[in-house]
């Protein structure tokens, strides 16, 4: 019996009875039952882990492909640099389009895989949640029965409770079963992050609440983050913007991230995510790291196609570029301050409302 339960269960077995041969008679199908949940756990907990790494692989893959094709565009426009002005100004805009073209490519991929990490996790982890809740039910029944039946013959009953520990039991089985819940609504809260990450159902403008943007992107790049900075969150009160939230989200990760790899290196560091609401027709969001800053001579550049100061094969220069444009587009504007040695602060202004027009960014 020992080799067809899951070792979780078996370890409370033996701390309960001493071993699992121990198990009082007529159990089997109920510790059948909880071994099953836990080891459907195990599974869709490996299968996350196996969706994410292959979602790694894949944007580690594609990213290659367009640091490829970025440096063979980035050649065709030195030769093109040569010609006339009139050309120049058709290469500026078609680097203008082509950005475009790749942030629209890197968003899809982004939300195609959340998609299909959803849809594949979904249905099993609702199997396991709907047979959990049943099995907690079938827990208060059997304890509900044992009591009964105890009351009806308290003399013959006391010596096999106590013989089997039942107080113990009846305590530890919903424990067991309330530890297993935990852990699948921690696997659905991944799936939907994800998903609220990626908004893969949403096409046009519409009114968000970024706060949960930032909260979700949060998660998704806690991998990156958690191992050199603690986060802090001080948000204000915050209405729902008009926007294209996963665009935003995209904006969010790409200063968060380069926070992270600021920080990196050094000693563990502190990221602050602000919100607050300067006038009623706008919105802040703030992110200040204690990272190693920028230098004066490349702050000026940091929003330029291209540009980056990360070690070649690192980055490919578009992250910020891509979040000015995105930022721009929705009216908005992002402003920089940094000190070397000391962090860097992002501040990002959007408006409420969309709103025509473009916004340039400052630095200082």
């Amino acid at each position: 019996m020992t080799a067809q339960l899951h070792k979780l269960l078996v370890r409370q077995l033996r701390r309960a009875y001493g071993s699992p041969e121990a198990a009082p008679a007529g159990m089997e199908t109920l510790l059948a039952v909880v071994s099953q949940a836990y080891a459907d756990a195990d599974a869709d907990r490996t299968m996350i882990e196996r969706s994410l790494e292959l979602m790694s692989q894949e944007l580690t893959q594609r990213n290659a492909q367009l640091q490829a094709e970025l440096e063979e565009r980035q050649r065709a426009r030195e030769a093109l640099e040569l010609k006339s002005a009139e050309q120049q100004a058709l290469i500026a805009r078609l680097e203008e389009a082509h950005n475009q073209l790749l942030q629209s490519e890197k968003m899809a991929s982004i939300g195609q895989l959340a998609a299909g990490v959803a849809h594949e996790i979904n249905n099993p982890i609702g199997f396991v949640a709907s047979n959990l809740s049943t099995m907690q039910q079938y827990a208060q029944t059997v304890v509900a029965l044992v009591d009964a039946l105890a009351a009806l013959a308290p003399q013959e009953a006391g010596g096999l409770l106590e013989q089997h520990e039942w107080e113990y039991l009846r305590e530890d089985m919903p424990a067991l079963l309330d530890e297993s819940g935990d852990g699948i609504r921690r696997v659905k809260q991944i799936v939907q992050d994800l998903k609220d990450f990626s908004h893969v159902d949403e096409r046009a403008w519409q009114y968000a609440d970024l706060h949960k943007g930032l909260d979700s992107t949060l998660n998704i790049v806690a991998n990156e983050v958690k191992y050199v900075a603690d986060v802090e969150r001080q948000y204000g009160e915050l209405p729902e913007v008009e926007c294209h939230a996963s665009q935003l989200n995209q904006v969010f990760m790409n200063v968060l991230v380069n926070a992270a790899h600021a920080i990196k290196g050094g000693p563990r560091g502190r990221i602050v995510v602000r919100t607050s609401q300067p006038d009623a027709d706008h919105v802040l969001i703030e992110f200040r790291d204690s990272g190693s800053g920028i230098a004066p001579q490349h702050l000026p550049r940091i929003f330029d196609p291209f540009f980056t100061t990360k070690p070649v094969g690192s980055g490919t220069g578009l992250g910020l570029s891509l979040s000015w444009g995105i930022v721009r587009d929705h009216g908005g504007r992002i402003d920089v301050e940094s000190q070397v040695g000391e962090g860097t602060t992002f501040r990002i202004v959007l408006p409420v409302q969309r709103l025509a027009g473009e916004a340039k960014p400052d630095v200082a």
